[in-house]
C-alpha cells in the first residue's frame, strides 16, 4: 500500500506523492494570497527555496529526536528520509524559522508574509496528512466506530497485537485542519479592516496547537517526555498559551490599528 507504483530499484510512494501534492497547492495558496493582499506573487516562489529546506530538515530532526534510541544505535540512518520519518511540528518550526530569515533578507513586513503563508501550509498538512493512511500509520486507541481504520498484524504497536480496528487520526486532523482554513478565509474577508498584521498566522497556531492537543489524548506510541507527557501535548499548550495570549493582548488589552491591505486587493 505505501506505493503508488515499483519497478526494479525504483518507486513512487504514496506519501511522498501527496507531500509533494500538499506542497504544490499550498503554494498556489499563498500565490493567490499574495496577491489578494497586493503583494509581489513571485516573492512565494523566492520563500519556497528557503522554507521547503528549513521545513524538511525541521520535520526530520524533530523526529531524530523522537526515535532516538534507534538512531543513536544506526546513526547512518539519520540522513535516510526516503525511509520515512517526519514530524509536523519540527515542519512548521523549521518553516516559521525560515520566514523570518526571509523576510529579513528580502526587508518584507514579516507578520504580513505568515499570514500569507499560514493558510497555504494548512493545505499542505490536509493533504499530506492522507500520506499516513497509505503508510498505515499515525491510528489512535482501538475503537469499533464505523469510521475506524483497519491495521494489519505488522503494523500494530507493541500491546495492540489484539486489536485490529483503530481511530485515524490522520482523518481526523485533515478534517478539523479543513475546517481550520474555512474559518481563516472568512475570518480574512470578513473581518479584513479589524484584523492586523500577524492575526492569521497566530490563529494558525491558536488553531493547529488546539487540534493537537485533543488528538494526542487518542494518539498510542507518542514521543512522551519522562514517559508521561507526550511532547506534542506540551508544544501544542505552549502554542495555545503564546498565540492566543498575543491575539488577546493585540485585540483586547492594547488594540492596535487594522492590518495594511491595499484595500483594491481585499
Amino acid at each position: 500500500m505505501e506505493y503508488i507504483f515499483k519497478t526494479g530499484g525504483f518507486g513512487l510512494r504514496w506519501y511522498s506523492f501527496l507531500v509533494a501534492v500538499g506542497l504544490a497547492l499550498g503554494t498556489m495558496t499563498a500565490y493567490f494570497e499574495a496577491k489578494r493582499r497586493g503583494e509581489k506573487t513571485e516573492e512565494v516562489f523566492n520563500a519556497l527555496l528557503i522554507a521547503v529546506p528549513f521545513a524538511i530538515i525541521g520535520a526530520r530532526i524533530y523526529h531524530v529526536i523522537h526515535e532516538w534510541g534507534f538512531y543513536s544505535d544506526h546513526p547512518s540512518r539519520i540522513l535516510r528520509i526516503d525511509e520515512g520519518g517526519i514530524g509536523i511540528y519540527g515542519a512548521v518550526i523549521g518553516s516559521v524559522l525560515a520566514m523570518v530569515i526571509f523576510t529579513r533578507m528580502r526587508k518584507l513586513n514579516m507578520w504580513r508574509w505568515m499570514d500569507i503563508g499560514a493558510p497555504g501550509l494548512l493545505v499542505g498538512q490536509i493533504i499530506g496528512r492522507w500520506g499516513n493512511y497509505f503508510n498505515e500509520e499515525l491510528y489512535g486507541k482501538p475503537t469499533d466506530a464505523p469510521w475506524a481504520i483497519t491495521i494489519p498484524s505488522e503494523k500494530r504497536l507493541d500491546g495492540y497485537e489484539g486489536f485490529t480496528s483503530f481511530h485515524p487520526l490522520f482523518l481526523y486532523e485533515s478534517l478539523l485542519n479543513l475546517i481550520g482554513l474555512g474559518l481563516f478565509y472568512y475570518i480574512s474577508r470578513k473581518y479584513v479592516k479589524r484584523l492586523q498584521d500577524g492575526d492569521i498566522a497566530l490563529m494558525y497556531g491558536l488553531w493547529y496547537g488546539a487540534v493537537r492537543l485533543a488528538l494526542e489524548n487518542f494518539r498510542i506510541g507518542n514521543w512522551k517526555v519522562a514517559e508521561e507527557v507526550p511532547t506534542a501535548t506540551i508544544i501544542s499548550i505552549a502554542a495555545i498559551v503564546l498565540c492566543g495570549g498575543a491575539l488577546l493582548y493585540r485585540h483586547w488589552i492594547k488594540p492596535g490599528k487594522g492590518q495594511t491591505a491595499n484595500p483594491a486587493s481585499v
